[in-house]
């Protein structure tokens, strides 16, 4: 029965309707050798196209059921023409959609080549399963072989994320990674998810963007950096080493000049050594101005803040430019506000280098007429801030001027012809110091009127004022005869502020038509002759109860003693300082109503320094021989016996010798040779520690400007610091008030 169902399924397949059963079994079977075919690489790339891999299984399966089904049904004519032609239509259609997906896959893997990142997709065990054209090329392999291997045999050093980092979910992580392919190191921006799906696997998928065109650039920004900080840092050591080269030469035209000035010189000689004595002094500020500049420009300025005082720094300044104001002929005057604050948190070197050049400037550019500056406590929407204000009589300014005038090398006549010197650098440096200290600076101008430089910095830390004091002055009337405008409109400022009524005479009959009930009358010594003919003819004139006080120059202090047998009962130094002139104010009204037999407070005796002590011994540390000449010949014209040595070592074997030694003071320059002179500072404070002794006072000496450097200095022990180039009269003073 068997060999006959064959061949009558035989027969069945012989003739014309046996031609189509054998068509779909054929067709059935190539399928099925087909997806035969196909099994293994879909089953490889099962986890990057599932869809694709799905639908293949499905096909193969379904051409296995087909040929079962064909010849099963072989042997019943219409059952097999039925199914032949709906094998047909669905083997064609799976067909289709096999190869449909198998074009979109090349089509999907072509997208990602194309983007140029690597793409690579790693089982639970590290495993590729997967890696895009991209990653094979820079790898030299061809994409097969890559797979079952992993990273780290390929030199990439990227693990595999903990389990536990995704138990709960996926696990996003990024990091940068160096690739050492056959072409050269590359680097990358490597982004992984980690998944777990719903059977318990683990997948890695990975996509890398080249970044080592950022990476270089990064190396070479770090590294330009780098280059620029060792230049910075050698900048500022040139810098510091420039300032001490230039001012120690300097040091020595200068105060040789000095000290040749008051040796007996004929009057062409005086001449000349005041025209060395100016030419070394406008040398020195373009030095400084340049010095200063190139520290700005180097990034190297840095505020360094610390308690001030803004009176006392005010005052100072203006001190230091009065001989230069006085010798043009003209006026200097200052006023502070009694809301300014006694103390503020700030740079005090900075604040005094800006006033030096905006009033050093006002008196350049002043003929006639004077200078006034005014500090007051002013609100601003950044807070209180301190306003310094410098008012001139100069030419002033045209608007077009008003824009570049804190330009760096600007100048209002740059011209060949023109007037004044300078580089253009001082109000260029003191608006960059002022935007670093937080605040703002500025100009305003009428041309052939004069100008006014101002600034303002914030009141940091602001202690009280001199508001506290009240109307101390209320009820009290002075009169002030003087010439000079701006000075007297300070003086009369002052006194108003704190609650006194002041009057200004230009002249002698302008002051006696002011003679009714006067506390005070204030006069120049300039409108003074040597029998004080104006004050008798004030007294003569209605002033006979007024307390007379004279306002005298510097210059002017040789005639104190005709002043007072004159009439004087007290004097003020110009520029009349605002806390001198109210205690003078304040002593002189509790005069007038002592008993006859008490003391008068006021004395035109000019006061000596307490610390005026003559024949100190001093010693001088000082490697320069001209340097050391100058502060020789100086201390010992004042009267003391100075000892030098030049360098730091032979100065700790004096101070701590066994000869027992015991000096006043020391002068110790900074750089010196075989020890320099923080060294020896720091050794002779540590021998006067171990042995108990009294510390002596130390001056450090140096022409390294620097506020840090005098930090560092008085860090180390010193005493006090003084900067060259040094001038003899400031040495001298400084040496008797630290001895003192």
């Amino acid at each position: 029965m068997d060999s006959e169902r064959r061949d009558t399924g035989a027969e069945d397949l012989r003739g014309p309707e046996g031609r189509g059963r054998r068509n779909a079994i054929r067709i059935a079977g190539r399928c099925g050798l087909a997806a035969t075919a196909l099994g293994p690489a879909v089953l490889s790339a099962a986890l990057g196209a599932p869809g694709l891999a799905t639908a293949s299984l499905a096909m193969l399966g379904f051409a296995g059921l087909l040929a079962a089904r064909l010849r099963r049904h072989s042997a019943h004519p219409a059952l097999a023409a039925a199914a032949e032609a709906s094998g047909t239509a669905r083997l064609e259609t799976y067909a289709d959609r096999m190869w449909e997906l198998q074009e979109n896959e090349e089509h999907f893997l072509g997208l990602i080549d194309a983007l140029g990142d690597v793409v690579i997709h790693r089982n639970r065990d590290g495993r590729i399963v997967y890696a895009n054209k991209v990653f094979a090329d820079m790898m030299g392999q061809p994409q097969g072989d890559l797979i079952g291997q992993r990273l780290n045999d390929l030199g990439v050093q990227v693990g595999i994320v903990p389990d536990a980092a995704f138990a709960d979910g996926e696990c996003l992580s990024s990091t940068d990674v160096a690739i050492h392919a056959p072409g050269g190191t590359r680097w990358f921006s490597w982004i992984e998810l980690s998944v777990r799906d719903v059977a318990g696997g683990a997948s890695h998928r990975a996509i890398a963007r080249d970044i080592t065109a950022r990476k270089r650039a990064e190396t070479a920004l770090i590294s330009a950096r780098e280059r620029a900080e060792y230049a910075s840092v050698a900048k500022s050591r040139f810098l510091a080493t420039v300032s001490h080269e230039i001012r120690t030469p300097m040091n020595g035209i200068m105060g040789m000049a000095k000290l040749l000035a008051d040796t007996n010189l004929s009057a062409e000689q005086k001449t000349y050594v005041n025209a060395v004595s100016t030419s070394a002094g406008a040398l020195l500020a373009l030095i400084e101005d340049l010095l200063d500049f190139s520290k700005i420009e180097a990034g190297r300025f840095e505020p360094e803040p610390q308690t001030m005082s803004p009176r006392e720094l005010v005052e100072s300044v203006v001190e230091l430019l009065s001989s230069r104001a006085f010798a043009k002929g003209i006026g200097l005057g200052c006023h502070i506000a009694p809301n300014v604050p006694l103390t503020i948190t700030a740079d005090p070197g900075r604040v005094r280098q800006v006033l030096l050049n905006l009033i050093g400037n006002a008196i350049k550019f002043t003929e006639t007429g004077g200078v006034l500056l005014t500090v007051a406590l002013q609100p601003d929407e950044r807070g209180a801030m301190i306003r310094f204000a410098v008012a001139d009589t100069g030419a002033g300014l045209r608007k077009e001027d008003l824009a570049r005038i804190f330009d760096e090398f600007e100048q209002v006549d740059s011209g060949p012809t023109r007037a004044h010197g300078g580089a253009g650098l001082g109000l260029a440096i003191s608006r960059r110091i002022v935007e670093a200290l937080g605040g703002s600076i500025g100009v305003t101008s009428d041309f052939g009127l004069g100008s006014e430089f101002a600034f303002s910095i914030p009141a940091v830390d602001a202690g009280p004022s001199n508001e506290r004091r009240g109307l101390v002055l209320d009820g009290y009337r002075c009169v002030i005869v003087s010439r000079n405008e701006v000075e007297c409109d300070a003086i009369a400022r002052t006194i108003r502020a704190y609650g006194g009524t002041a009057d200004v005479a230009f002249s002698v009959d302008q002051a006696i038509e002011l003679a009714k009930r006067c506390d005070a009358l204030l006069v120049d010594a300039a409108m003074e002759s040597p029998d004080g003919r104006l004050l008798k003819r004030l007294r003569q004139a209605g002033f006979v109860g007024s307390q007379a006080i004279t306002m005298i120059a510097p210059t002017d202090r040789g005639m104190l003693g005709d002043f007072r047998a004159n009439g004087y009962a007290s004097f003020l130094a110009r520029p009349v300082r605002g806390e001198t002139l109210l205690r003078m104010l304040l002593s002189s009204a509790a005069s007038a109503t002592m008993a006859p037999g008490q003391a008068r407070v006021g004395s035109a005796a000019p006061r000596r320094s307490a610390a005026r002590v003559a024949g100190l011994s001093i010693l001088l540390a000082e490697d320069n021989e001209i340097n050391a000449l100058l502060a020789r010949t100086a201390l010992q014209k004042a009267g003391h016996r100075v000892e030098t040595v030049s360098n730091g070592k032979a100065a700790v074997e004096r101070v701590t010798g066994s000869r027992g030694n015991r000096y006043d003071i020391v002068l110790m320059d900074l750089h010196m040779p075989v020890m320099d002179g923080l060294e020896a500072i720091a050794l002779i404070r540590r021998h006067e520690e171990d042995n108990e002794m009294a510390a002596v006072p130390i001056m450090a000496l140096s022409a390294d400007s620097q506020e840090r450097t005098r930090h560092e200095v008085l860090a180390h022990g010193a005493s006090g610091f003084l900067t060259k180039p040094l001038d003899p009269d400031a040495l001298i003073h400084a040496v008797e008030e630290s001895a003192a």
